[in-house]
């Protein structure tokens, strides 16, 4: 063995996946967003309907992989849903009322942030929904969803798994990031304390609503890289999507300019100011 195999080996902890290079990384990862850009292009000419779910313990990376998917894509046709808590009004409806008013349209993609999924867990840990609504929802949400694929509808469920020390690990790395304090709340610290109470919803979750027609496929999340990679390529692989064809873009030649048009100036627009200078300091002093 090499030192530079040794090396690698020393980073990688027993169990766990080894993380690609990053070149390898960044290489793999656009090639799958010009994959998706066929998938959306695909779902616009055929008018597919494509809802796809993201499930998972806090900070397992369903928000990362969310972003790499829709990075290219258009809002007009790949949409979030990431509903908030539900209002009074909301906990009056059916349960999944306000889930399907997001549902797409023909030519559209939703990826849901979270779903109806939460009755399952957060809502049966926290107790914030009863024994009854609970059971009932494990009932109808298989008929529910088997409602949703005889419509059309293409239905394809994820669940990110995170191992304990890796979601602390990422919990305590926010504690410091301004940028990402605000992914931590009151909740996400509650679920520290009541680990194996979501562990067993989960398992209770899936046996109810684990069924060949609407399967889960449970996403390993602890190398945040391998689970975008890894999750994108089974999405793509489960949609018969193939490349659309479309004309050439070709860019039309500027026309002369005709010598009518006289610009207005400068001084009687508002320009925001120039930040990057005083960023960049006075070149003739070296700053």
């Amino acid at each position: 063995m090499s030192q530079t195999t040794k090396k690698k080996s020393k980073k990688t902890k027993k169990g766990q996946q080894p993380s690609l290079p990053r070149a390898v990384y960044e290489a793999e990862l656009f090639r799958l967003q010009a994959e998706l850009v066929k998938l959306q292009q695909w779902t616009q000419a055929t008018g597919a309907r494509v809802v796809v779910i993201f499930e998972g313990r806090d900070a397992a990376g369903k928000g990362g992989v969310i972003k790499r998917i829709t990075q290219y894509l258009s809002p007009r046709v790949v949409r979030i849903a990431a509903l908030p808590t539900p209002t009074d009004r909301e906990r009056s409806e059916w349960y999944y009322q306000r889930y399907i008013a997001h549902l797409p349209a023909a030519g559209e993609i939703v990826l849901f942030d979270r779903s109806w999924y939460n009755r399952a867990g957060v809502e049966r840990v926290m107790g914030f929904c009863t024994p009854e609504e609970y059971d009932l929802f494990m009932r109808q949400t298989p008929a529910f969803e088997q409602m949703l694929i005889d419509d059309g509808i293409l239905l394809r469920k994820y669940w990110f798994s995170v191992s304990d020390a890796e979601q602390l690990k990422r919990f305590r790395s926010r504690l410091s990031d301004p940028v990402r304090q605000w992914k931590l709340s009151p909740m996400d610290l509650e679920s520290i304390h009541r680990w194996e109470d979501y562990s067993r919803a989960k398992d209770d979750m899936m046996a109810h609503t684990d069924v060949p027609e609407s399967p889960w496929f449970v996403v390993e999340s602890d190398s945040k890289k391998n689970a975008r990679l890894n999750m994108i390529s089974h999405l793509l692989s489960t949609i018969p999507y193939v490349e659309v064809p479309h004309d050439k873009v070709v860019l039309p030649e500027r026309p002369p300019a005709s010598g009518g048009y006289v610009r207005p100036p400068r001084e009687l627009a508002n320009y925001v100011p120039d930040h990057v200078a005083q960023l960049l300091g006075d070149p003739e002093n070296g700053f």
